[in-house]
């Protein structure tokens, strides 16, 4: 898997790519959880997902924020990291200048700056958050979502309440219909999802819907 070196805002960022062999492949950015509390892009559920979406066909990056392994820079909360992603974004679409759909996926900390990097680049075609820390950041941002895309939260996360989530999701679907938001509770699981098969069974739901939505694509091309 080669490693690369993506130029930031705030100096080099180091990444991991998969390119993907299937023509026009569609591309796929992973955020990863929040520097602060020891988040990097080999964290398992975003390792997970990186993998989810390679398997899928998805040519996939995943990198590292600001001040995070070999990436340059030093943490911001929030501003410099969305900066950051976007930069990878340009990246990863320069060395795939035809792919069919582009996607972004994050987990807890990297689900709140993917779901900002969406409202700001229309090209964005769906999103996996997984985690979504809606009751310590602000999503207000969603005003309205313009995409659909999968929600996946565990019902004892003692980081982010499922109670946040519940609350973001419904507003989604006010927006957006019933169909705007693909919802999917992990019983027992919490914030890392390390019980035995938890993360199994989130990277279950994560293939069922990129295949789900992979089929219609097709059906509708």
């Amino acid at each position: 898997m080669p490693e690369i070196m993506i130029t930031g805002p705030a100096g080099r960022l180091e990444g991991r790519y998969k390119h993907s062999k299937v023509q026009r492949a569609p591309i796929a950015l992973i955020l990863h959880p929040n520097p602060q509390r020891g988040g990097t892009m080999n964290n398992k559920i975003s390792y997970s997902l990186f993998q989810s979406f390679a398997e899928q066909g998805f040519s996939a990056l995943r990198f590292n924020f600001r001040g995070v392994g070999r990436s340059q820079g030093e943490f911001s909360y929030g501003e410099g990291e969305l900066s950051d992603a976007a930069a990878a974004l340009d990246w990863l679409q320069s060395v795939n200048p035809n792919a069919s759909s582009v996607w972004i996926a994050g987990f807890s900390f990297g689900a709140w700056i993917g779901m900002q990097l969406l409202m700001r680049r229309p090209e964005i075609h769906g999103y996996v958050s997984i985690a979504p820390p809606a009751n310590i950041y602000d999503f207000n941002f969603l005003a309205p979502c313009p995409n659909e895309g999968l929600i996946v939260q565990g019902d004892k996360d003692q980081v982010v309440n499922i109670e946040s989530v519940n609350k973001l999701v419904d507003k989604l679907k006010d927006q957006r219909g019933q169909n705007g938001v693909d919802y999917r509770v992990v019983k027992g699981a919490g914030h890392f999802f390390n019980n035995e098969g938890e993360t199994e069974q989130l990277i279950g739901h994560v293939n069922d819907y990129l295949g789900r939505m992979g089929s219609l694509q097709k059906a509708a091309a």
